[in-house]
């Protein structure tokens, strides 16, 4: 009897041929009772198709599930006759108060109710037809929320701050922890905020608290199913206390702007036509605030209604109203303060339209 050729396996399973001794492979003797007319032994049917796994995509690599979830594999296989499905659990028969098991014509189905973290650990599905054999393996972790960190201490407050310390949690879910999530209350209020996501050190230092109110804090431990349903709180609450401020005004020294006055603008030459209305400009500096004095030919002209002195902002204009042939001249602008004195000069023409 020639051995089996193994055809291409499906991932994730794994097909065996058993060996045939020559003694398995001579025909069947008849015994000495039997006659010629007795019935000849039933020989197994042929194997038409090896058996094969074909093991889904997800299941390749750990399957996660939660405390309470349903389990529910299927598993398609291949095997002409009928192969025999065989299901364990770390290597031992299944629980079947616990797990269920369908065997059909083409798949296995592996069912739990409401799984627990017992349920955790390998599958292994074997499909045996004749000699030959193909297995998968299937890894499944049932999970669950992790416990509380075990305790939480204030070590330290200093300013706007306040140092924590705490002790990683004896149960973990049966997976590995995302973090810490970190929480605080001040007791007017009495609502918790969260300062701290995704945490993974066991201290860490809260600031930005708030003078003059007192806070206590919790942890909560966090993996792939959530938060813990507890976490512990401080027994000691962080006073932060309002620091005597003490303020100390810095002297100043008084500054002397007094200056005598400076033109930082002169007066500009000009040309007018007669019976049209000019202005002279200039600009001067001082303080205190100068007298401002304006003369023609050296003669003072205040009072005089043909001319309009005006004084703002340190900004002086003489207007000549329509002036004459006898108008034209040197106009001085003269400012005077106790500091001194400055004046300005410019000429003024004056012509007759043709």
């Amino acid at each position: 009897m020639e051995a089996a050729t193994a055809p291409e396996v499906a991932a994730g399973s794994k097909l065996k041929v058993k060996e045939v001794s020559p003694a398995d492979a001579e025909p069947p003797q008849a015994s000495p009772g039997q006659g010629a007319g007795s019935p000849t032994p039933q020989l197994l049917p042929p194997i038409e198709e090896h058996p094969k796994i074909w093991l889904p995509r997800a299941l390749r690599q750990t399957y996660i599930r939660k405390v309470g979830d349903t389990v529910n594999l299927l598993i398609p296989f291949q095997g002409k006759p009928k192969p025999q499905a065989i299901w364990t659990h770390d290597g031992c028969a299944l629980d079947t108060s616990r797990v269920s098991v369908r065997n059909g014509e083409r798949d296995s189905i592996l069912f739990i109710r409401e799984a627990q973290r017992a349920d955790s650990g390998r599958y292994q599905l074997r499909v045996q037809l004749g000699g030959l054999e193909a297995t998968a393996t299937i890894d499944i972790l049932v999970i669950e929320r992790p416990g509380p960190p075990q305790s939480i201490k204030l070590v330290d407050v200093w300013g706007f701050n306040a140092t924590l310390e705490w002790t990683p949690p004896q149960d973990t879910g049966n997976t590995a922890l995302l973090g810490y999530t970190v929480q605080k209350a001040d007791t007017k209020s009495g609502l918790w905020f969260t300062v701290l996501e995704h945490y993974h050190r066991t201290s860490c230092i809260v600031s930005d608290l708030i003078i003059g109110n007192s806070y206590a804090f919790r942890v909560f431990a966090e993996n792939q199913c959530g938060l813990s349903e507890t976490a512990p709180i401080t027994t000691d609450l962080a006073h932060i206390q309002k620091a005597a401020t003490v303020y100390k005004t810095k002297g100043f020294a008084q500054r002397d702007f007094s200056e005598a006055p400076k033109f930082t603008q002169p007066l500009a030459d000009c040309t007018t036509v007669t019976g049209y209305n000019t202005q002279l400009f200039c600009c001067v500096r001082a303080s205190p605030r100068p007298k401002i004095i304006w003369l023609k030919n050296k003669m003072d002209i205040q009072g005089n209604p043909k001319y309009r002195a005006l004084t703002h902002l340190g900004i002086c204009s003489l207007e000549i109203r329509k002036p004459g042939p006898f108008d034209g001249g040197i106009y001085t602008c003269k400012a005077v303060n106790p500091l001194g004195e400055a004046s300005v000069d410019c000429r003024v023409d004056v012509k007759v339209p043709n």
